[in-house]
């Protein structure tokens, strides 16, 4: 038993002071892949192809990867518990590799803003959505970064589901290609240089 300890530490050793992480918050599987609940995860992908990761399956269920940008090591990671279990994947990740919530980006959709608008805060409540609100409730706090991208808010009474787990509408595919190249840029400078320089850098836009 404990060789099998000694073992598992060494794996779980944890990451260097500051290590940051950026979590983007979807559904796994392809009938949700170009939705816009999985707009968190499209961004992921983005900064995985700026930066040459890949993501492959982790501690609580989540796909992740590591690399650098501008010599910072940083994390990726994309939930795969389904949407409504995203804080089961957090604080998997935190435990494993000893990161501090403050240290993690989570990534998501937010009906709340137009189509295409980011919005970085340190902190708050879930606003109604339901990856976040079980994060906060999972880890204990709503203390930590987030990047809301806008997805609007063009459904009808009771329709909100069907409304984030549906495409994109084809005339808002361009500000959607934008805005997640955006977000993407936003994510790696907070790698870089930290949430404060990033949402005075992208909270204009």
């Amino acid at each position: 038993m404990a060789a099998l300890f000694k073992r598992w530490w060494k794996r779980a050793a944890p990451m260097p002071k500051g290590q940051r992480l950026i979590v983007g918050l979807g559904n796994p599987g392809a009938e949700y892949a170009d939705t816009r609940h999985n707009i968190g995860f499209m961004v992921v992908d983005a900064i995985a192809d700026r930066v040459d990761a890949t993501l492959k399956h982790d501690k609580g269920n989540t796909l992740a990867g590591w690399s650098r940008w501008r010599g910072r090591p940083f994390g990726l990671a994309k939930p795969q518990t389904f949407m409504n279990r995203s804080g089961t994947s957090v604080r998997g990740l935190m435990r494993h590799y000893s990161i501090a919530l403050n240290d993690i980006l989570v990534v998501y959709d937010d009906i709340n803003l137009p189509v295409g608008k980011l919005r970085l805060r340190k902190q708050g409540s879930a606003g109604g959505h339901n990856g976040i609100q079980d994060i906060i409730d999972t880890v204990g706090s709503d203390v930590f970064p987030r990047l809301r991208i806008g997805v609007g808010s063009d459904f009808g009474r009771g329709q909100q589901a069907n409304y984030v787990l549906s495409p994109f509408d084809a005339e808002d595919e361009e500000v959607v290609q934008q805005s997640i190249q955006q977000a993407r840029d936003a994510a790696l400078t907070f790698v870089t240089d930290g949430l404060t320089v990033a949402m005075n850098r992208y909270n204009r836009k």
